[in-house]
């Protein structure tokens, strides 16, 4: 028995050398522990900010195995305590921790280009319909719905918190599904794309009555943003269910991320060159049709400047309702594309033990994972900025700037420059850690920001454009490429939490969503209590000093602020490819212990 007991140990020996053999300085021991009836695997996780230690699920077997993880050359050289030391601890490492290893993919979770490609696609119609909402949808509350400001306020407040709230009620559900055939998140997925579109269409579309068109907008706002929930909340969970691999995961984020900021610029290429002309050929109200105004005009002209100003509403309803329509296609097409082309995996890393982790634990434990809770408040300031400049910049341009003949053409140069800058991005962050990649690329919008208030003319508009379409990238890529890495962080700590991935990117986006909302409500009553006049052509000095703050001092002010907490995000590279090797024996473990399990006594 013994003699079996030392052949088994040789080949994991092999093995796990085999699988790490690429890694200078890192070294897996396995070493024989007292014989028990059970099969338990100690997983000691070391990494700068933690230290993990869990046990897997008992399994019944001959002999129990102890697997330690350490790092360092210097200690593996020496021996006594990477070979007698007590399995619960670990020497520090010297520095570097861990050098680069080359990546060795499993073939079984190598994604091809067309899973990538039809993974991206999928993601694309949110963001096309994001982007119309984001630039067009304050604007056509009030100038062309014409409600008053207030009223618009209340429909992007409500809208968005609304929207917050939705997405940990659409994650505790999730979390609840049972696998189906297509999966446990594409269900979701499919079943909500028809209703998205019709309320979509229905945001965009003004109603004949005048009296209630607040509750219709706010209504449907609302219905929208539960839809958009329950598909982006599984989409978005759907990336730790394509590979393994944190690798492939990057890319296929780098790919999604891609093909996001082509649907934003789709979105607001469609809606900004649909409806153009809607807001270039505006006629003014007249101010004062008074009767002083009467004493001095022909009725006549007072009849046609009032018929110039329906012909200009009804223009502009039409060619919202085109575009709505056009988008709504966009969103079947592209979801249907993305059916075809994924396959959801089950989880590969879940413990095979009857117990379970509830919803209420789960998100308890989530809430207090440093991490997670660090990545989603540094984010959340920056989402901030990034909405305010972008709901506020067609009023900017067109109110504070006199770039109103140019603002769809300025919004596309944005947003050319974020795609082409997106793999610029996939580069850095590969090369230099996702860290640094945040820093320099969210930094870099808050000088041209504020030059382009201080120097608001057409030449410095393009230039700031361009510069910023990089930084829009970043603060689009690196969000959604760093919270994989917390949920595997998240996995070596909490072995047991099986199923509940969707609260990660639920809650991401609740908060986000909530600070957005609040945000972008306030900004709108700003606007209101600085005087906002609905449908005049031009707009008293308050506002335009309003609009320059909302472009540029608040925003700038939001990013410094989450950069400052990104600094204290732990998660460095070192521990990154620390987690991945741990992880990797995880999976080695689990698929053991499944084997055995299902082989015959």
């Amino acid at each position: 028995m013994a003699a079996y007991g030392g052949r088994l140990v040789t080949e994991e020996q092999e093995e796990l050398r085999a699988s790490t053999a690429a890694a200078r300085g890192q070294h897996i021991h396995f070493q024989p522990l007292a014989r028990t009836a059970q099969w338990q695997v100690t997983l000691t996780h070391t990494r700068s900010h933690s230290h993990a230690h869990f046990i897997t699920p008992a399994h019944t077997q001959a002999h129990t195995y102890g697997c330690r993880l350490t790092h360092g050359v210097s200690a593996m050289t020496k021996g006594e305590k990477g070979a007698h030391g007590s399995p619960g601890r670990t020497s520090k490492p010297s520095e570097p921790l861990f050098p680069k290893p080359s990546h060795q993919t499993d073939l079984s979770q190598k994604l091809s280009i067309c899973s990538k490609l039809c993974f991206a696609i999928g993601g694309a119609p949110k963001e096309v319909a994001a982007s119309a909402t984001a630039f067009f949808l304050q604007i056509y509350l009030l100038d062309v719905a014409q409600i008053n400001a207030f009223q618009a306020s209340m429909v992007l407040f409500i809208g968005k918190v609304w929207g917050a709230v939705t997405d940990p009620i659409v994650g505790f559900f999730i979390t609840k599904s049972r696998w189906t055939k297509i999966g446990r998140l594409m269900p979701w997925m499919l079943g909500c794309t028809p209703f998205l579109v019709v309320s979509y269409f229905c945001l965009w579309f003004v109603p004949p009555f005048i009296s209630g068109r607040f509750v219709w907008y706010l209504g449907f706002y609302c219905l929208y943003q539960t839809l958009v929930t329950c598909f982006h909340v599984p989409y978005s969970a759907l990336t730790m269910f394509l590979s393994t691999d944190q690798k492939e995961r990057d890319s296929a984020t780098a790919y999604r991320m891609t093909m996001e900021v082509l649907g934003t610029l789709l979105g607001a290429a469609i809606q900004g060159q649909i409806v153009a002309s809607a807001h270039t050929l505006k006629h003014c109200r007249t101010h004062n049709v008074s009767a002083g105004y009467l004493g001095n005009s022909s009725g006549a002209e007072i009849v046609k400047s009032m018929v110039r100003i329906q012909d200009y509403l009804s223009h502009a309803k039409e060619l919202y309702m085109i575009a709505a329509g056009v988008i709504g296609g966009v969103f079947l097409i592209c979801t249907f594309v993305m059916f075809l082309g994924v396959k959801e995996r089950d989880d590969p890393y879940a413990s095979k033990s009857e117990k379970q982790v509830s919803f209420r634990q789960a998100f308890v434990l989530v809430m207090r994972h440093g991490p997670y809770f660090t990545l989603t408040a540094a984010f959340l300031f920056i989402t901030v900025a990034v909405q305010l400049i972008q709901s506020n910049f067609v009023l900017f341009c067109t109110y504070a700037a006199d770039l109103k003949d140019h603002f769809q053409n300025i919004v596309l140069t944005i947003l050319v420059s974020a795609v082409v800058s997106i793999p610029l991005w996939q580069w850095f962050l590969e090369r230099f850690g996702k860290k640094t990649a945040a820093f320099c690329g969210i930094t870099w919008i808050m000088p041209f920001t504020m030059m382009l208030v201080f120097i608001p003319n057409v030449a410095v508009a393009y230039v700031v454009a361009v510069s910023s379409g990089l930084s829009v990238a970043a603060s689009l890529l690196l969000p959604w490429s760093m919270l994989p890495d917390v949920v595997d962080d998240f996995r070596l700590a909490n072995p047991y939490c099986k199923g509940h991935e969707a609260i990660f990117y639920s809650f991401y986006v609740f908060f986000t969503k909530f600070a957005a909302g609040i945000s972008l409500g306030v900004s709108t009553l700003c606007l209101e209590f600085a005087g906002y006049d609905t449908g005049a052509c031009k707009q008293p000095p308050p506002v335009v000093y309003t609009l320059k703050l909302l472009i540029g001092a608040t925003p700038v002010a939001f990013i410094i602020l989450g950069l400052l907490i990104l600094l204290l995000y732990p998660i460095s590279e070192d521990v990154r490819r620390r987690n991945k090797l741990c992880l990797e024996e995880l999976r080695k473990q689990s698929s053991r212990t499944l084997v055995e399990d299902l082989s015959p006594a």
